[in-house]
């Protein structure tokens, strides 16, 4: 059994020293045999107050400005239980192309199920980064909804990180996924970091990586999901 604690840890470390969003503190870790533990602060959580929402999307712009010279990370992690690579690289589209969604396809055609038309979703990646020159920013890389809460004296908390530089945009991905943020959280959000031209066609590249991700994790429920994102892209 792979160990993700010290990865989840020092992506949490990461996010803490940003001093932009509060995360649980570490108290520990170690392994029990082939598994692995990971002992956090016990944070109360409660339902968010009328401008929790709003504070979490302009921490989370704020997070977004934390930048460094190249993409990726100092090392692996994982996204759920499928290995991440974070090797360095001075090219967003390739980082892309290569460790998120053809790493992503490749390990579903390991499995024995292609995807019609995916490497054209790969060679055609640059159309869609013309006007467009990301930055690499730091991510929590997983946040969906499950993986945020507000403590009990309002102040947005957020963990489980799949932590590393990329594009801002790829943050919004899962969220795009599974949605259940409020409206103020991305309003305050582009208020505080506006979108670039474009988004609305690369939000589907990346809602894409976690799509391939969930299908690889638990299967074939995924699949339309796939082939309706290609098919999106493809037509842009």
């Amino acid at each position: 059994m792979r160990r993700f604690s010290k990865p989840k840890r020092k992506g949490l470390q990461e996010l803490r020293a940003s001093d932009t969003l509060r995360t649980p503190e570490v108290i520990g870790r170690g392994t029990i045999g082939e598994r692995s533990w990971l002992a956090l602060e016990y944070v109360e959580f409660r339902s968010p107050a009328a401008n929790g929402p709003a504070e979490l999307g302009a921490g989370l712009a704020n997070l977004h400005r934390c930048t460094r010279e190249r993409f990726g990370w100092h090392r692996d992690n994982a996204i759920g239980s499928t290995p991440q690579p974070n090797p360095p690289s001075d090219d967003w589209i390739a980082f892309f192309r290569e460790h998120r969604l053809g790493f992503q396809f490749d390990l579903a055609r390991s499995r024995g199920r292609t995807f019609g038309r995916s490497d054209e979703v790969l060679e055609r990646m640059g159309e869609w980064f013309v006007d467009y020159r990301p930055v690499p920013v730091l991510l929590h890389g997983d946040l969906w909804s499950g993986n945020a809460g507000f403590a009990v004296d309002g102040t947005p908390v957020v963990y489980d990180p799949a932590v590393y530089y990329g594009d801002r945009e790829a943050e919004f991905g899962i969220i795009e996924m599974f949605g259940g943020y409020d409206p103020a959280f991305f309003r305050a959000y582009h208020q505080s970091f506006p979108w670039d031209g474009g988004y609305e066609i690369r939000k589907r590249l990346y809602l894409l990586y976690h799509q391939l991700n969930h299908y690889n994790l638990f299967g074939e429920s995924y699949a339309s999901q796939i082939d309706g994102s290609i098919a999106m892209l493809l037509r842009a």
